[in-house]
């Protein structure tokens, strides 16, 4: 296939050459779209796109189910050019039927397929005419006489038994988002789809009819699921495609549109929750139920009580700083996470009140050394009590060490639960409102607390949940997940109510064998990939 640099210095060659466009351009599709729909393209065409063009020009892909996350062009593709092209280019296709979800959605298809048949001056003046005086384009219907061709676009709801264009059955059958939050929400309403998709809509082709089916995903049971499964399973001969923004190893598929993690978070903003951020651009399923810490438990505070140690109510006690660790600077690295809290106690009880602006970034380890050295004693210089600890893992031990060559006393933070679990143990506390959060200042912070589980990073709620962890040994709250801190010697061993962390974690696997249960849920759900699918856009 031609790169980007190749496709263009093609097209200026042909651009002016009649005979040789129209040849390139019903050869390819790719080509087509490139010469009379270049006013769809706003930026650099990815390589998953190249790929759906090549698709589309293989009539051997019975069923071929694109997954995608939203704005990737889809539908401008596959609802759009890929008709066109199918009747004008080599496949000849003679009968189009085009289904969405609803009627509005498929008025919309409708017209823009017009819009392109009446007001696209070079694809009338190479591929035209494109209608005459007994044309018919109405009723959700657009005739091709040049061509002997129809396309039609219909809805869910309406329908579609029997239709025939002379002798033709529609040979070419396309899905467009034909699913919904609402479709999805029940198994009545999931099978209902799923029986229309067998009993109605297959039967209107015949054995030599191609089927694409296009859309986001909205349940593990949604139509596209049932689809994956059945081609997976060589129940139904055709492929799989899976497109998120971005694949497990943590690469955009889109890099012309979003070149940076700036870019990403930009477009992250422009949507209302995290829940769907989750659905429509990384293709992954968390449900409220499933959610660790929900938006809503979230207590906030504008203005910090008392910040004189000691006096007052509520009196502050202390400052409490938690860090987790990482000391590369690679791109595909996670990030050093710094959470600083202030500690009060008074008529209420206990309070914790979460720092605005936490660290967060890549840096080596003497950086990180530095850093949290420079923001400890940033505090220590205004006398208030500082309480640190950090994640002793592999090389975080020797992060204490260096610590304590400052003269500095750090904690080592040390669990048998996964992180899952740690997180749930801080939820009363947070729901209680025990645990303040900034109004402003915070907020990659709470989008990992609230997004555990889909977020690419968790560092800072990693970080988050070992200094709340901390405060509530320190509390005697109990806790109840066998944590086991170690002093600045590594002699003492102890957790919130005196059971060591070996002593629970047997207690707690005692119980789990009688009750037949298993261990605790997955570290991270991106890491271990829920659906099993792998890599983006692997196909079965």
């Amino acid at each position: 296939m031609l790169n980007n640099d190749e496709r263009d210095k093609w097209i200026s060659q042909i651009i002016n050459n009649q005979g040789m466009r129209i040849e390139a351009a019903r050869d390819a599709h790719l080509m087509f779209f490139s010469i009379y729909l270049p006013h769809y393209v706003q930026y650099e065409t990815a390589d998953f796109q190249k790929e759906i063009f090549e698709l589309t020009q293989d009539t051997k892909i019975k069923t071929l189910v694109i997954c995608a996350f939203r704005a990737s062009g889809k539908s401008t593709l596959i609802s759009l050019s890929y008709p066109l092209w199918a009747i004008m280019g080599k496949l000849q296709k003679k009968h189009i039927l085009i289904t969405s979800k609803t009627q509005d959605m498929a008025r919309r298809l409708l017209e823009s397929l017009k819009a392109e048949l009446t007001d696209n001056t070079l694809l009338k003046a190479d591929m035209g005419p494109f209608r005459s005086s007994n044309t018919k384009w109405g009723g959700g219907t657009i005739e091709l006489s040049k061509y002997k061709a129809r396309i039609v676009v219909a809805s869910v709801e309406e329908g579609i038994r029997g239709i025939r264009y002379g002798t033709y059955r529609p040979d070419l059958i396309i899905c467009d988002d034909v699913e919904d939050l609402n479709s999805v929400a029940t198994q009545d309403s999931r099978d209902k789809t799923y029986r229309w998709f067998k009993g109605d809509l297959i039967p209107t082709g015949d054995r030599r009819t191609n089927i694409v089916v296009i859309g986001n995903l909205l349940h593990d049971d949604s139509l596209i699921m049932r689809l994956r499964k059945e081609i997976r399973e060589s129940k139904r001969d055709g492929v799989f495609e899976f497109y998120p923004l971005i694949d497990y190893d943590g690469n955009c598929l889109w890099p012309g549109k979003y070149p940076d993690e700036d870019a990403i978070n930009d477009e992250k903003r422009t949507v209302a929750d995290d829940i769907d951020w989750s659905r429509e651009y990384l293709l992954k399923i968390i449900s409220d139920a499933e959610r660790v810490v929900h938006p809503e438990w979230l207590h906030y505070y504008d203005e910090l009580p008392n910040q004189t140690p000691g006096m007052n109510d509520p009196k502050l006690r202390y400052v409490s700083m938690a860090v987790d660790l990482a000391i590369s600077e690679k791109e595909s690295a996670n990030y050093t996470a710094v959470v600083t809290a202030l500690v009060y106690s008074g008529r209420n009880g206990l309070q914790i009140n979460i720092l605005p602006g936490p660290i967060n970034r890549r840096m080596d380890f003497p950086t990180s050394v530095q850093t949290v050295i420079e923001s400890y004693k940033s505090w220590t210089k205004q006398h208030y009590t500082v309480k640190l600890c950090f994640d002793s893992t592999a090389y975080q031990a020797a992060f204490g060490q260096h610590l304590k060559t400052q003269g500095i006393t750090a904690e080592e933070f040390t669990s048998k639960n996964d992180k899952r679990s740690r997180l749930s143990t801080t939820t009363a506390l947070i729901q209680t409102g025990k645990v303040l959060f900034p109004r402003k200042g915070a907020e990659e912070l709470i989008h990992q607390i609230t997004g555990f589980g889909r977020e690419r990073y968790d560092d800072l709620a990693d970080a988050f949940t070992m200094l709340v962890l901390r405060v509530m040994a320190d509390d005697k709250i109990n806790c109840n997940i066998g944590i086991v801190y170690r002093d600045r010697n590594g002699d003492l061993c102890y957790s919130p109510d005196g059971t060591t962390g070996w002593e629970r974690e047997t207690l707690e696997t005692e119980t789990r064998k009688r009750r037949g249960r298993s261990g605790g849920l997955l570290d991270n759900l991106e890491e271990n990939d829920p659906h099993g699918w792998g890599r983006a856009s692997r196909r079965w």
